[in-house]
């Protein structure tokens, strides 16, 4: 006897180990609580599906969240007829097909069907709007699997007609109860080996939330320790899961100090200029199983808070990287962080941005904040006018040169100064534009002319937004 040989059926002997290990029911489903916590949508759907509801649902989450166990379920809760088809491989006629074949079983025994379509955001416009009928008039109850934000992949009227279900990554702690259960289950590995703790936490990191990743990795790692160990009960180790998935166990504990350790020294190497020191750390985090969009928030961060305006691009590349990563995941996410994490390392710095704010923070919450000066304030809601609010205010559009002769701060704070740019960068030219701005609104044209006339006189400025 091997370690696959569960006394199942051939066909499902032979299935794969994530496969198997499918929850037959909702109370074994790990996980995702949150959405399938009793008044969910979710919850209700699988309540109510023998009674008849339509509901359609779209799930949305990263891989191996349970998107396609959840649609089954749904199917086996209803007694309905359950088909299926990948956005990858159907077009419109297969759609068409299925819908017909619903319309038929409705008509003639009364079956509803569940439509389970994984992956939807592939399908065109055209295939999602053949859906449209089968859903609108509840001919099928329509189930789709996405990775990708719906508001972004999925049409308008589609989305208008189905609930948005969002799934989240697996804990690590919710992929170690899963890959315990799968060493004992029959289903599973049925107790023929045992598997250390360190073993388990090495796989459930290497998941990185991904339950069908840690299952497959299990059963290559139960595979290749098989033949060594004849009949006896062998313990798989970290080694073995080393072999199998030929990635290295990294101490990194995503809640200890190795992780705060590793980010610390991934940040300061950024803020240091060191390309290759960033690449290391980043490196030992993606391999380590850190989630990608952490990283990817402290690059944000980063991005203002050490570079500023002294280059201001890089705020711009960190953004487009975060939404790149949410759109894609790993592994590709890491050639994107790659590239945004070189472009913040390589930027001049400053931590001029957050010397202000911290600064104007510091001010305020000592009680410095006076008044709003009344030419400053709202003016377009009736009776404004008689309080004198508006009163003197100079229009900047109106005057040559766009920049106004007038105080903004409150009078207690005149002549504050919460910005300092430095000379690193482009911050040195934007350091000129503000000294020379400040300078106009004092008074100081430096060559812009004084305003008009009109632009001066409080009656016509006093309604300006």
């Amino acid at each position: 006897m091997t370690l696959f040989d569960d006394g199942l059926s051939p066909l499902r002997a032979s299935a794969p180990l994530a496969v198997r290990m499918r929850p037959v029911s909702v109370d074994e489903v790990i996980g995702q609580e949150s959405v399938l916590g009793e008044g969910s949508p979710l919850r209700n759907l699988l309540q109510s599906a023998g009674e008849g509801s339509t509901i359609s649902v779209i799930l949305w989450g990263p891989p191996g969240t349970g998107k396609t166990t959840l649609a089954s379920l749904v199917s086996q809760a209803s007694g309905r007829v359950f088909a299926e088809l990948s956005a990858v491989t159907a077009g419109v006629r297969d759609v068409r097909g299925v819908i017909e074949s619903a319309r038929d079983q409705l008509a003639m025994h009364g079956r509803g069907t569940v439509l389970f379509i994984d992956e939807v955001h592939r399908f065109s416009k055209s295939q999602q709007d053949a859906l449209l009928p089968a859903v609108e008039n509840g001919w099928v109850t329509l189930i789709a699997a996405t990775t990708e934000n719906p508001s972004f992949s999925v049409i308008s009227p589609l989305l208008s007609r189905s609930v948005v279900v969002t799934l989240t990554s697996l804990a690590d702690a919710d992929i170690a109860a899963l890959i315990r259960r799968a060493v004992v289950d029959p289903r599973g590995l049925g107790g023929r080996l045992a598997i250390s703790d360190d073993a388990v936490a090495v796989l459930a990191e290497f998941a990185m939330g991904d339950a069908r990743r840690a299952l497959t990795a299990l059963e290559a790692a139960a595979a290749g320790i098989r033949s060594q160990a004849g009949d006896a009960r062998p313990l798989l180790e970290v080694e073995h899961i080393e072999r199998a998935v030929q990635h290295a166990a990294l101490r990194y504990d995503k809640d200890g100090d190795q992780h705060y350790d590793v980010v610390s020294a991934f940040i300061k190497s950024v803020r240091g200029s060191d390309p290759d020191a960033a690449m290391h750390y980043l490196a030992r985090m993606l391999e380590a199983g850190e989630d990608p969009r952490f990283v990817a928030r402290r690059l944000m961060i980063l991005a203002s808070e050490d570079i500023g305006m002294a280059e201001p691009s890089v705020l711009q590349t960190a953004v487009a990287a975060a939404q790149a990563v949410a759109l894609i995941g790993m592994p590709e996410a890491q050639i994107i962080l790659a590239h945004a994490t070189l472009h913040a390392t390589l930027a001049p710095k400053s931590n001029a941005v957050v010397l202000a704010i911290s600064a104007a923070v510091a001010d305020v919450r000592r009680g410095r904040v006076g008044t709003v000066p009344p030419r400053l304030r709202d003016a377009h809601y009736q009776g404004a006018a008689s309080l004198g609010h508006g009163k003197g205010y100079v229009y900047p559009h109106d005057v040559p040169g766009g920049v106004a002769t007038q105080q903004y701060l409150p009078d207690v704070l005149a002549g504050a100064q919460y910005y300092h740019p430095t000379s690193h960068g482009a911050e040195a030219s934007w350091g000129q534009i503000a000294e020379r701005l400040g300078g106009a609104r004092r008074g100081e044209r430096l060559g812009l002319s004084t305003p008009s006339e009109s632009a001066a006189d409080p009656s016509a400025q006093e309604n300006k937004p």
